[in-house]
Parts: structure tokens; C-alpha cells; sequence
């Protein structure tokens, strides 16, 4: 007996997906740390920075929706500005519920996810190529029998019997 959890052939989604989401959200969070100084952000190990990222993976997945609908009006005023409000605030409770993750403020907060963001972009692009769609280039135009010489479908003309 096979037991198929997902069936449309996608291995981003799912526990897989999830698993590759926590991956390079933890290359994200080490490389951001090494770039900011630890006055503003400090991972104390590698288990912390896993930590750190599954906690952060899950709470973009959970309440950052929730968060984002209940601060609608504020990000329809400020243009979408306001997610980086948001963001700071899950780097804010991964702060709080990551116990040697440390952030400094609201400011620090702000910057780490900024940074974060970027980074976590950069990391990202070789898995955006890899699922972008395939386009088939061809130089011969395509011939059907319901098509004329230049591709178009054909239609009838309709003549007004009234002149």
C-alpha cells in the first residue's frame, strides 16, 4: 500500500518544502548575523540558528497571515510598508520564544529582517530557476487544420442583407 500525500508532482510543498524553507532560512539567519554586529543580533551556536529559523519558518507560516489581515488598513495607508512593521515583530517573538537568539530592540529587529529578507532572496533564486516554468521555443509556426496560413483561427464573415 502507497500512501500519497501529494500528488501533483511538486517537491517544494509539503514536509518537503517546509524541510527546504528551514534550510536556507538557517544559511539566511548565520549569514545575517555575521554581518551585523553582536550588539544588534546574536546566535550563539548552530543549533540556536536552526532553532531560530524553524521558529521563524513557523511563525511566518501561522501569524504573520493573521497579523498582515488584522494591519490591513495600515499597510493599504503606507503602501505595503507596514510588513516590514510585521516582520520585525515575528524577529521580535522568535527573540522572545528562542532562548540564546538575542535581538536588541525594535531597531535591531527592523534591520535583522531587513537583512534577513535580502539575504534570504539571494538564497532563494537557484530554487525559483529550477521551478520556473519550461518554454518550448519553436521557428516553425504551428499548423492545424482549423487554422489558416497565419495561425488564426478562421471566422465567417457577416454580411448585412439589409443594403
Amino acid at each position: 500500500m502507497k500512501i500519497t500525500i501529494n500528488n501533483n508532482g511538486d517537491i517544494y510543498s509539503g514536509p518537503w518544502g517546509f524541510l527546504a524553507q528551514v534550510i536556507v532560512l538557517t544559511l539566511a539567519v548565520i549569514l545575517t548575523t555575521y554581518f551585523l554586529p553582536d550588539t544588534i543580533v546574536r546566535v550563539d551556536s548552530l543549533p540556536t540558528a536552526i532553532l531560530t529559523a524553524v521558529v521563524i519558518a513557523l511563525l511566518n507560516n501561522f501569524i504573520r497571515p493573521i497579523l498582515i489581515v488584522l494591519t490591513l488598513p495600515f499597510s493599504i495607508v503606507t503602501m505595503g510598508l507596514f510588513v516590514f512593521i510585521i516582520n520585525a515583530v515575528i524577529i521580535m517573538l522568535a527573540s522572545s520564544l528562542v532562548p540564546k537568539f538575542h535581538v536588541n530592540g525594535f531597531g535591531g529587529a527592523l534591520l535583522f529582517s531587513l537583512l534577513l529578507t535580502a539575504v534570504n532572496y539571494l538564497l532563494e533564486i537557484p530554487n525559483r530557476m529550477m521551478r520556473r516554468p519550461k518554454y518550448q521555443h519553436s521557428d516553425k509556426p504551428v499548423h492545424d487544420s482549423h487554422t489558416d496560413d497565419d495561425g488564426f483561427t478562421p471566422y465567417e464573415e457577416i454580411k448585412d442583407d439589409t443594403e
